[in-house]
């Protein structure tokens, strides 16, 4: 459960950040481009955070956290590449 609801949390961020950088795309037309690089980036520092407390804290190992990691970060930065190269 608490995969599906980073996953679900990842997507809304960037939705969040997707529609609020399109506000400005009239005066700043690479808004949305480095909206969604700017997600990728701290997308992919907070699911490192999320592995490294699981495997700090909850006691799993590194192969076991690593397929979660990535898939965590992949699901939603495919989303946000996909929006930016068919809406931006």
């Amino acid at each position: 459960m608490r995969t599906v609801f980073i996953l679900v949390s990842g997507l809304l961020i960037f939705g969040g950040l997707f529609f609020y950088s399109r506000l400005f795309i009239q005066h700043f037309p690479g808004a949305v481009a480095m909206a969604t690089y700017s997600f990728v980036a701290i997308w992919f520092a907070a699911t490192a955070f999320n592995m490294w407390v699981g495997v700090h804290y909850a006691g799993y190992s590194l192969r076991e956290e690593l397929p979660i990691m990535l898939l965590l970060f992949a699901v939603p930065v495919a989303v946000a590449l996909v929006f930016r190269w068919k809406f931006a």
